[in-house]
C-alpha cells in the first residue's frame, strides 16, 4: 500500500480506503482505478507477439478484450491470445499490398474481419467452422484505403476512405458497396489546392453514430451527418455539416490530418502530420464552409495542444485512453508512446514502443491496458507493473526538443517510391547490425533500454564502427505512406 502513495496516486489510495471501508461500490472501484495515473505511470510491456514477418500498421482488441487482432505489411491478419503471449491463428488477407486496416464486425463472434489495404481494396475475412478463413473482395477504391469505421453495435455497416478522395458505405447483406460523396477542397479557385482531398481518417462519433468525421492531405477535420449523405449520394454532393482546424493553420498549404478520434463526450481529437495533436469541443466548430476574415478565425477558442512527439513518416493514428477518456496516447517517429492528461495535456507517460516509429496505440475495452505496433514486425502489449520506475525517463527534454526541432526544420518534399524503400533498407540495416553485435557479445534478449538507446541514437549503430556502409541488409522493407 506504501509504495501506491506517490505522485499521481492520491487518487487510487482514495478509491482503495473506500472500498475498504465501505462507501465504494466494487464496480464503480473498478472503473474508476482503471483511470488513476498511477497506473498510467507504471505501464510496463507485458508481452512481444512474434508472428508477422514485416511492419504491423494496424491492430484492435475484440470487444471482451481477451483477443487482439493485427495486419501487416506481410499481408497476414493474425489472431493473438495476447494474455498468454501465444499467436491463435493466422490468415491471408487476399491483399496485394501492405493491410493498412483490420476491424472485427460486432456481434460475429469475431469471425467476421474487415480490412483495407495500399492496394485499394476492401475485404471481408470470414472465419469458418475447422479454423479455414473464406476471403472476397467487397469494393475497391483507386489508391490506398488507410482506414475503415464500423457503425457502433452493428454487425454489417462500415464505412471506408480512400484515398480517391471517395467515401463508401458497406453493408455486408449485399454484394455492393454504396459511394456516399467524393471529398473535395474547400477553397474556391484556391492556388496550390488539389481539388479532391486525399483521405486518411474516418472516425464515427459512438455518442451520436449519425455523425462522423473525416481527415486527409488539407487542415480541415470534416463532420458529417450521415442522414444527410444519403440524401445527396445519387448527386454525388460533398456538404460536411462543421469543420474544426486551430487557428494558425487555416489556409496553410503542405498539411494533413492522419488520426482522428471521437470521445465518449463527443470531444474530437485532431493528429496532424509534422505538427501536434489537438481536442476540439463540439462548440469549436468554423461553420461548413471555411472562414474568409481573419478575425473570425483569432475569435475561435482554441483547443486543447498535446506536444512532445512527432508525427512525419507514416499515417499514425492517435486514442482516447481510459475508462472516461481521461488520456490522450499516441506513437512517435522517435520510437515512443506518448500518453497524455486529457485535461491540461500534461505528459504522464513515456515509454520505448519501437525502435524505429510507432504507428498505433490501441486501448483495451476494459482495462488500463495498451497495445502498440509499428515498424518493427511485433506487437506489444502494455499493462501496470509493481515495478516502480520513473514514468518519464531523465533525458524527457532532449527527446521533445529533438521532436520538435525535427518538425520545425523539416522541409516538405515528395519522395519517390524507390527514394523511401532505400532510406527504409538502410534502417533496416543498421537495426540488424546492431542486432548482431548485441548477439555477438552474448547478450541475445533486446532489452527495452537497449531499444530505448537505440531509439535515442545513443548507440552506435554503424557496424563498420568508422561511418561506413554496411553489409547487405534483409528484405522486410515497410512503406512510408
Amino acid at each position: 500500500m506504501g509504495n501506491l502513495r506517490r505522485r499521481g496516486s492520491t487518487d487510487a489510495f482514495t478509491e482503495i480506503y473506500r472500498r475498504e471501508t465501505g462507501p465504494s461500490h466494487p464496480g464503480r472501484f473498478a472503473h474508476r482505478l482503471s483511470a488513476a495515473e498511477v497506473l498510467v505511470e507504471r505501464l510496463a510491456l507485458h508481452a512481444r507477439l512474434n508472428g508477422h514477418e514485416e511492419c504491423v500498421n494496424t491492430i484492435e482488441f475484440n470487444s471482451a478484450g481477451d483477443i487482439l487482432v493485427s495486419g501487416s505489411d506481410d499481408g497476414k491478419i493474425v489472431f493473438w491470445n495476447w494474455l498468454a503471449k501465444m499467436k491463435k491463428f493466422s490468415y491471408n488477407s487476399g491483399h496485394l499490398e501492405n493491410v493498412f486496416q483490420a476491424k472485427i464486425m460486432p456481434f460475429s463472434n469475431d469471425r467476421a474481419i474487415v480490412t483495407s489495404s495500399a492496394d485499394g481494396e476492401v475485404r471481408l475475412g470470414q472465419v469458418l467452422e475447422g479454423g479455414h478463413v473464406d476471403t472476397r473482395c467487397l469494393g475497391n477504391h483507386v489508391g490506398a484505403v488507410h482506414k475503415l469505421d464500423v457503425e457502433p453495435g452493428s454487425p454489417y455497416i462500415f464505412y471506408s476512405c480512400g484515398e480517391d478522395g471517395f467515401v463508401r458505405r458497406f453493408d455486408l447483406r449485399s454484394n455492393s458497396a454504396t459511394t456516399l460523396f467524393s471529398c473535395s477542397s474547400l477553397y474556391e479557385n484556391a492556388r496550390h489546392r488539389e481539388d479532391v482531398v486525399m483521405l486518411n481518417a474516418i472516425v464515427i462519433d459512438t455518442r451520436n453514430p449519425y455523425y462522423f468525421a473525416l481527415g486527409g492531405s488539407d487542415e480541415f477535420a470534416r463532420l458529417y451527418d450521415i442522414r444527410r449523405c444519403k440524401r445527396s449520394a445519387s448527386t454525388n454532393v460533398d456538404k460536411p455539416v462543421d469543420l474544426f482546424c486551430p487557428p494558425h493553420l487555416v489556409d496553410i498549404d503542405n498539411i494533413q490530418i492522419t488520426g482522428l478520434a471521437f470521445s465518449k463526450s463527443s470531444e474530437l481529437l485532431v493528429s496532424y502530420n509534422d505538427e501536434l495533436i489537438y481536442l476540439f469541443q463540439k462548440n469549436m466548430g468554423l461553420g461548413p464552409s471555411p472562414p474568409s476574415v481573419p478575425p473570425e478565425i483569432e475569435q475561435q477558442e482554441e483547443p486543447q495542444v498535446y506536444r512532445g512527439h512527432r508525427n512525419s513518416r507514416t499515417i499514425k493514428g492517435v486514442s482516447f485512453f481510459g475508462p472516461h477518456d481521461e488520456y490522450v496516447a499516441s506513437g512517435s517517429d522517435s520510437g515512443h508512446v506518448f500518453i497524455w492528461k486529457k485535461r491540461g495535456g500534461k505528459l504522464v507517460r513515456l515509454m520505448v514502443g519501437d525502435r524505429h516509429v510507432v504507428n498505433q496505440v490501441e486501448p483495451h475495452p476494459h482495462m488500463p491496458f495498451l497495445a502498440t505496433c509499428g515498424i518493427d514486425d511485433t506487437v506489444k502489449v502494455w499493462v501496470p507493473s509493481e515495478i516502480d520506475d520513473c514514468p518519464l525517463p531523465k533525458n524527457l527534454n532532449e527527446i521533445m526538443d529533438t521532436n520538435k526541432y525535427g518538425r520545425e526544420d523539416h522541409f516538405r518534399m515528395t519522395l519517390s517510391p524507390d527514394v523511401a524503400m532505400h532510406i527504409l533498407r538502410l534502417q533496416e540495416r543498421q537495426s540488424r547490425a546492431f542486432t548482431e553485435r548485441r548477439v555477438e557479445r552474448a547478450d541475445v534478449d533486446f532489452e527495452e533500454e537497449d531499444v530505448e538507446a537505440y531509439a535515442l541514437g545513443l548507440l552506435n549503430d554503424d557496424p563498420t564502427g568508422d561511418g561506413g556502409s554496411t553489409a547487405t541488409g534483409g528484405q522486410n522493407n515497410c512503406c512510408i505512406c
